[in-house]
């Protein structure tokens, strides 16, 4: 018969480690895009169905602008956040890292690509 004390039951089972930087910084984006996500809307909404020229002008102006580029950038990395929790809980070894970066490029990917959008229409 084997006794096993608490500290060799949990051994190899993980710690928390970042879990508590990972569970703030969801609740801090969170609030974030609780007022951006509306602003957005607001914003975008204006414009919605406009012609191009339209859509450019209104974009050209600072607040429209900030506004989309904000609410692109915090929900992108809200959501690289809650899909590295995500594997974490559910991929291991070599799958976890690779579903790891492969979740951060597309995230950075995603978001320079609409910034660069972005600049482009308001230039």
């Amino acid at each position: 018969m084997r006794y096993l004390t608490d500290r060799k039951r949990a051994e190899g089972l993980g710690s928390g480690k970042s879990g508590t930087a990972h569970h703030w910084y969801m609740q801090v984006s969170a609030v974030g895009l609780a007022v951006l996500v509306p602003l957005f809307i607001f914003t975008f909404g204006r414009v919605l169905g406009a012609d191009h020229a339209t859509v450019v002008d209104y974009y050209s102006r600072p607040f429209p602008a900030i506004v989309a580029g904000l609410t692109l950038w915090v929900g992108m990395l809200h959501f690289r956040h809650g899909a590295q929790i995500m594997i974490e809980d559910y991929a291991h070894g070599f799958m976890r890292k690779a579903l790891i970066v492969g979740t951060v490029c597309l995230t950075y990917g995603t978001i320079a690509t609409g910034l660069y959008a972005l600049i482009r229409l308001a230039l």
